[in-house]
């Protein structure tokens, strides 16, 4: 389980959703909440670190807190992924990428994670290979835990130069009594929208901002 750093306040429920509609005043769950965060780190184990460290913080603060499976999952996808980049798409002299992008409406939260090299001669294989037979390797205990925690995973060639991204979404179902509210409103003519008042009533949890 990852633990919360001293210092970083939020919190002990909330939803990425309540964020945005925070954020927004005037906003409701129809329009999409949308944050992203990138950054280029050193192909090095203290680069890895780095990187989990900064998903985990940055997760947080979007409204997926510490202690929670959802966050505990992407900080271990984001670790495999880092993992792998550092050690199979290592290039003396050249970083790896990180991208974090979240996308929350009244049913649900995406999270994407994305890990770009520039090794382009060692690619991971696809999804449907990877299996028990991948376990021996190193690369293969990583990914099959990518693919046990994420929703769906996959890779394609760098788009800007030689080497590979490797991606991993990880979606998080909302509670029923959320989705049901967007479908009254639905129904109601509102386009599914779910106002802040209305999360904050059927929820029983006050709602704190925090940092983005």
């Amino acid at each position: 389980m990852t633990s919360k750093p001293t210092g970083i306040s939020g919190p002990a429920q909330h939803i990425a959703l309540r964020h945005h509609l925070i954020d927004n005043p005037g906003a409701t769950a129809a329009a999409t909440a949308h944050r992203a965060f990138e950054m280029r780190f050193t192909s090095t184990p203290c680069g890895a670190r780095l990187a989990r460290r900064l998903v985990a913080v940055r997760l947080d603060a979007w409204g997926v807190p510490y202690g929670t499976d959802a966050h505990d999952a992407i900080v271990l996808i984001a670790a495999e992924l880092t993992a792998n980049a550092i050690v199979h798409g290592h290039v003396p002299g050249r970083d790896f990428h990180l991208r974090l992008d979240l996308h929350a409406d009244a049913r649900s939260t995406t999270i994407r994670v994305e890990v770009t090299d520039t090794r382009a001669e060692r690619v991971p294989p696809r999804p449907g290979a990877v299996g028990p037979a991948l376990d021996a390797a190193e690369s293969g205990r990583g990914l099959l835990l990518v693919a046990g925690l994420a929703t769906r995973w996959d890779w394609h060639p760098r788009v800007d130069g030689p080497g590979k991204t490797v991606w991993a979404v990880y979606e998080v179902e909302h509670d029923a009594w959320l989705v049901r509210l967007a479908d009254e409103a639905e129904s109601e003519g509102r386009d599914g929208s779910v106002t802040l008042e209305e999360v904050i009533a059927q929820s029983g949890t006050a709602v704190v901002p925090v940092g983005r």
